[in-house]
């Protein structure tokens, strides 16, 4: 802060020579007085609400700026997963055509597994046929066999001695020998018969294990179906729940966005328009300061405002180092000469200290006791 002027009739030298090099300062400088004057009444006006306002918009404009990060990182993990569920939509109608592909398989499978079933059923009645005709002729065999060993076997000379004439003759003849033919006949049905019956058998034992394997090789495939389309369906549906629930949260950023947005502009509104009525108000004081000196206003002060703002900010201040103190800043001399109490002007209160400083004032005679009295134009 700037030493006060004082009427300390110890110094009327070096006061004198200060107010000759201030004078000769203003007079040189009106313009940088004006614009001090004005950023002193800006400092007036606004100063009190600057600092909240400042770290208002400071921890508003961190929280957009969290909220805009948040919304950049939600957008990129949104795009990911639109590529994951794009490339699993790929994914899944290929699937879908190999799904189709295996079910034609399957229906043509199905197809063939029929056709065997047919063929099976037509081979078991056939191998029931030929064990029945296998049957019949092992019976018919074992009954000549049988008849064989109960009677004689007939020779030529017994047949030749019962026989009654020639013709009687060759009519046994021609019966031994149809007999001969029929029991061959009979064996080589019973050989033939059985030998159909194994092939089939065995071909029945091939049809059975072919249809178990069509049958197996379709449940597996339809398995495998199932199986693919579960985990498809499962990995779609938990893709497509994290994408919903980012997209809200992306919303909800972006609401929380706009309104600190919107907080922002109805602080920088009201500082602005603050701005604004101090720029006003130091217009009319740059202005005012041509009137006569005890008819400048003070605010509540006992000496012109703009005056205290350049020495003291309006603040009750500690000595500094000329010694100069409190709202006036007034030195200990001067403090006393007035009709002050105590050792300095900062240690009273404001009353006492606006009652000195208003008959150092003097209606304007003791302007030339403040520097900044010349500095903002005030003389």
């Amino acid at each position: 802060m700037t030493p006060t002027r004082h009427t300390d009739t110890s110094r009327p030298a070096a006061n004198a020579a200060v107010v000759k090099r201030m004078a000769a300062a203003v007079g040189s400088r009106k313009l940088l007085i004006a614009a001090t004057a004005t950023m002193l009444l800006l400092i007036a006006v606004i100063g009190p609400l600057a600092p909240a306002d400042s770290s208002s918009l400071s921890q508003l404009g961190s929280q957009l700026g969290q909220q805009q990060a948040r919304q950049n990182s939600l957008s990129a993990s949104l795009s990911r997963l639109t590529g994951v569920i794009s490339s699993l939509d790929n994914q899944i109608s290929l699937i879908q055509t190999r799904e189709a592909a295996v079910r034609v398989a399957l229906a043509n499978d199905r197809v063939v597994l029929a056709r065997t079933q047919l063929s099976l059923a037509r081979e078991r009645a056939r191998l029931a046929l030929l064990q029945a005709r296998l049957a019949h002729a092992r019976m018919i065999l074992s009954r000549q066999l049988l008849a064989g060993y109960e009677t004689d076997k007939p020779d030529l000379v017994s047949v030749v001695l019962e026989s009654h004439g020639f013709n009687d003759l060759l009519n046994k003849l021609d019966f031994l020998h149809l007999a001969q033919s029929q029991q061959q006949s009979i064996i080589s049905i019973t050989r033939t018969a059985k030998a159909e019956a194994a092939a089939a058998a065995a071909k029945l034992v091939k049809l059975e294990r072919s249809d178990q394997a069509i049958a197996q090789s379709a449940l597996v495939r339809v398995r495998a179906l199932a199986g693919m389309n579960a985990l498809l369906s499962a990995r779609e549906g938990a893709l497509r729940s994290a994408h919903a629930a980012q997209q809200a949260a992306l919303d909800a950023s972006r609401a929380r966005a706009s309104h600190l947005k919107s907080q922002i502009s109805q602080i920088q509104a009201a500082q602005a328009a603050a701005a604004a009525a101090a720029q006003r108000a130091a217009q009319q004081a740059v202005i005012q300061p041509s009137a006569p000196v005890g008819q400048v206003p003070t605010g509540g002060w006992a000496i012109p405002y703009a005056i205290v703002l350049c020495e003291s900010g309006g603040q009750n201040l500690p000595p500094n180092s000329a010694g100069a103190s409190g709202y006036y800043q007034i030195i200990p001399a001067t403090w006393r000469a007035f009709g002050g109490t105590g050792p300095a002007a900062y240690l009273a209160g404001k009353a006492e200290q606006d009652a000195v400083a208003s008959r150092i004032w003097n209606g304007g005679a003791g302007a030339s006791n403040w520097v900044c009295a010349g500095i903002v134009g005030i003389h």
